[in-house]
């Protein structure tokens, strides 16, 4: 008799679940690949500043977001060390979408860019971090 391949039942998705802060922001996530994901968040009265337009820090959070899924899809616990953003066109309702891309990950470290759009796909803000890979497994999968 074979052993038994004991796999992991959580998902990336469900362990982003418990991301209390983002839940609480309204981002979700639609999906995630090996160094990839793609998050969104409709804006809510509660995201607009004093100018009426969408809040920095909840576009970060988006960001934040899919960028965590993105280097985390290894199951390798990451944390953002570093992270900026740069804004280049407001919005003050409807849905912004942010697609996280890995462009390095090598030993400890983990770096991505993510593209924050409105839904018309313009531009809105660039966010880039840089990941520090701890010594603990994820309990889920590598994402394939």
């Amino acid at each position: 008799m074979e052993p038994v391949n004991k796999r992991n039942t959580m998902t990336i998705k469900d362990f982003f679940k418990k991301d209390m802060f983002a839940m609480e922001a309204g981002v979700e996530l639609l999906e995630v690949g090996n160094g990839y994901a793609c998050a969104r968040m409709k804006i809510l009265p509660g995201h607009l500043n004093g100018a009426g337009v969408c809040q920095g820090g909840a576009i970060f959070t988006l960001a934040d977001l899919a960028f965590a899924a993105a280097t985390n899809s290894h199951a390798r616990l990451t944390f953002s060390i570093q992270a900026n953003i740069q804004f280049f066109k407001s919005e003050s309702r409807g849905y912004l979408y942010a697609e996280a891309k890995e462009i390095f990950n090598r030993g400890k470290l983990a770096s991505a860019e993510v593209r924050i759009t409105n839904e018309a796909g313009e531009l809105i803000a660039m966010f880039g971090s840089m990941g520090y890979h701890k010594d603990a497994s994820l309990p889920f999968d590598p994402v394939e």
